[in-house]
């Protein structure tokens, strides 16, 4: 009876379940609680106040002037995107800081996949990743998204991207067979590209190539 009365005599005040517990949702990160949105602008906040000059130096993604219809146009050149050998943390802080501003109105986007190869494809998971963090506000308010010179690997991958994963902006997607079917959309004095692109457009459709036709206004 000693034993039994010494073990009932425990105080169990020692060993608080309540802190225990706190103790261990203070050691989840935040970023496993945080809400979507909570996680966009703390990624917006970092990307406002953070060195991003191993990204933005490599000049692969940059604001070119405006669409035919006052919208404007961002390019991105598939060939100096060096996907195995860059920060992709930081190549999407680039990302949110320069679309950031343009999206909250309508924007397109030209994808120059000229003279890629495998060093410069991000994963699909990076793709999913990026896809996910961005708000509605990306997805509405891109009303084109042009890639230029695709490949079969290109065709595929974006079929199995827009079904799969961002079928909200698949109806937006166009493949060009080369430049010159941009200035329907794009003015060519709008579209500021980098002369490997002209050079590979020329050698592989010729000269004029195309009359392009102003497209209609469309929303």
């Amino acid at each position: 009876m000693t034993m039994l009365e010494g073990m009932t005599s425990i105080d169990l005040g020692s060993t608080p379940i309540e802190e225990t517990t706190q103790d261990i949702t203070d050691a989840v990160p935040d970023e496993l609680t945080e809400s979507p949105e909570e996680r966009y602008e703390r990624l917006l906040y970092r990307a406002q106040i953070e060195d991003l000059n191993e990204v933005s130096g490599i000049g692969c993604l940059y604001q070119s002037g405006v669409d035919r219809l006052g919208r404007p146009v961002i390019v991105f050149c598939g060939k100096w995107f060096p996907a195995n050998n860059i920060n992709l943390e930081k190549a999407l802080l680039y990302l949110i800081k320069l679309l950031d501003p343009i999206v909250k109105g309508d924007y397109v986007i030209a994808y120059f996949h000229t003279l890629t190869s495998a060093n410069n494809y991000p994963s699909l998971h990076w793709l999913r990743e990026v896809y996910s963090v961005l708000p509605y506000k990306y997805k509405k308010n891109l009303k084109a998204f042009y890639i230029v010179h695709p490949t079969f690997w290109t065709k595929m991958m974006t079929w199995w991207f827009t079904t799969f994963m961002a079928p909200a902006i698949k109806a937006k997607v166009h493949s060009l067979p080369g430049v010159e079917h941009l200035y329907s959309a794009i003015t060519k004095d709008q579209l500021e590209i980098p002369a490997y692109i002209t050079e590979y457009d020329m050698a592989t459709n010729g000269l004029h190539y195309f009359t392009p036709v102003p497209q209609a206004t469309c929303s």
